[in-house]
C-alpha cells in the first residue's frame, strides 16, 4: 500500500474505531450475523455500479444502518459517512479486475475498491469478519482486545528504544563538548531517532484503530516521544552539508525511505546527510553547528539561535564566545546572551557527570 493510500486507511480506522456511530452500526451488525456491504465515498464513480435497490437519503444512525443490513444488496453512504444514500443496491463492478477473495460479497468489496476511490467495508455472515478494502488493499478489523494487546507491546519497545536514544545522545553531547565527534557517532544517534519515530508510528496507527479504547495508550506514547521530533530535527541541522529547512526536510524523508538494512549502516546515512561515500566515513571527525543544544536553552526564539550559528559557524566556537560577543549577534542581547552561556555551562557539567 503506497503513503497515500496508507493515510486515507488511517483515516478509515479512525471511521470505525470504538466509539463512532459507524462502529456502533457494525457491531450491531456482527452480533446479529446479517452480514453486510457497505461503500462509503466516491458516489459518482459508486452510482455507475449500481443497479436497483432504493434511494432513501437519511442521515446516518448506527440502528438504520443494521436495519438496513438485513436486505441483501449493498449500503451506499456519503463522503463523511453522515447520511444514508442508498440501500439494498446490487452492485455491478468489472468482473475481469483482479481479486484474491473467495466469497461473493468480498469479491464485489474489492473489485468496487479497485474500481473506484470508494472506502468498502464487507461484514461476513458466517465468520462475524469486518474486511475494510482500499484501492484493492484489504485489512480486517481485529479484536479490540487484540489490538490492545499489541499496543501494549509497541509500547514496551517504544520505552526500550526511547531509554537508548537518551543514552546514545548522552554521549554524542559529551563528545560535542570534548569536539570528538565522528560520523558514526551521529549516524548512530540517527537510528535510534528514526527507529523510535518508526515504532511511534506504529503505536499511532493502534491508536487510531482503538478510538475511545486508545486514551491511555496514547498519553503514555506522547510521553514517550516529547521532545524526540525536536532533537531530530536540530540534530539534522547540526551536521548535515546543507542545513537549510527544506534540504532537511530532504534528508529526513530520505532516511524515513530506508530498509531497517540501510538504516544501520552508518555510510548510508552519512551519504543522506550529505558526506561522500567512503569506506572509513564513520571514523570521519565533524563539529556540530550548535543548534540541538541551543534548542534546548529556555525562552530562546528559533530566529535568534539561527543569528547564533551563522555567526559562530560551529558548537566549539561558541563555547568559546564571551557574553559581549554574543550580545553583539542581533536579537540576542546582554540577558540572553548570559542565558546561553549558563545553559551550555550547565549542560557540560551535567553531561560530564
Amino acid at each position: 500500500m503506497d503513503a497515500k493510500n496508507e493515510d486515507t486507511m488511517l483515516s478509515a480506522l479512525e471511521a470505525v474505531a470504538p466509539g463512532t456511530a459507524l462502529r456502533e452500526g457494525l457491531d450491531y451488525i456482527i452480533s446479529a450475523r446479517t452480514g453486510a456491504l457497505i461503500v462509503i465515498g466516491d458516489v459518482d464513480g459508486v452510482e455507475t455500479l449500481c443497479n436497483g435497490g432504493f434511494r432513501i437519503e437519511t442521515p446516518f444512525s448506527a440502528q438504520a444502518l443494521y436495519e438496513l443490513a438485513k436486505m441483501d444488496g449493498a449500503i451506499v453512504l456519503d463522503e463523511d459517512a453522515s447520511g444514508i444514500l442508498k440501500a439494498n443496491v446490487h452492485l455491478v463492478p468489472d468482473a475481469t479486475l483482479p481479486t484474491s477473495e473467495t466469497g461473493m460479497r468480498h469479491r464485489t468489496a474489492e473489485r468496487v475498491s479497485r474500481q473506484t476511490d470508494a472506502f468498502v467495508i464487507s461484514v461476513s455472515q458466517r465468520r462475524e469478519v469486518v474486511s475494510l478494502y482500499l484501492g484493492g488493499s484489504r485489512l480486517i478489523l481485529e479484536d479490540i482486545e487484540v489490538v490492545l494487546a499489541k499496543a501494549d507491546q509497541a509500547l514496551q519497545t517504544l520505552q526500550r528504544y526511547r531509554v537508548r536514544l537518551d543514552e546514545v545522545a548522552g554521549h554524542l553531547t559529551v563528545l560535542e563538548f570534548e569536539d570528538v565527534v565522528t560520523i558514526g557517532d551521529v549516524a548512530t544517534v540517527i537510528q535510534r531517532s528514526e527507529m523510535v519515530q518508526r515504532v511511534a508510528r506504529e503505536v499511532a496507527r493502534y491508536v487510531t484503530e482503538l478510538g475511545v479504547e486508545g486514551r491511555l495508550v496514547r498519553m503514555q506514547s506522547e510521553e514517550l516521544v516529547a521532545s524526540v521530533e525536536d532533537d531530530y530535527v536540530m540534530l539534522l541541522r547540526d551536521y548535515a552539508k546543507d542545513p537549510g529547512p527544506r534540504k532537511v526536510v530532504s534528508i529526513r524523508s530520505k532516511i524515513a525511505g530506508m530498509s531497517p538494512d540501510q538504516l544501520l549502516d552508518d555510510a548510508a546515512v552519512a551519504a543522506a546527510l550529505g558526506y561522500p561515500a567512503s569506506s572509513d566515513i564513520a571514523e570521519f571527525h565533524v563539529q556540530p553547528a550548535g543548534y540541538r543544544l541551543l534548542h534546548r536553552i529556555p525562552m530562546l526564539p528559533g530566529t535568534v539561535i539561527n543569528r547564533v550559528v551563522e555567526r559562530f559557524v560551529s558548537l566549539p566556537v561558541l563555547l568559546h564566545a564571551t557574553e559581549s560577543e554574543l550580545d553583539e549577534v542581533d536579537g540576542v542581547g546582554s540577558r540572553r546572551a548570559r542565558a546561553i552561556i549558563d545553559g551550555l555551562r550547565r549542560m557540560r557539567e551535567h553531561a560530564t557527570v
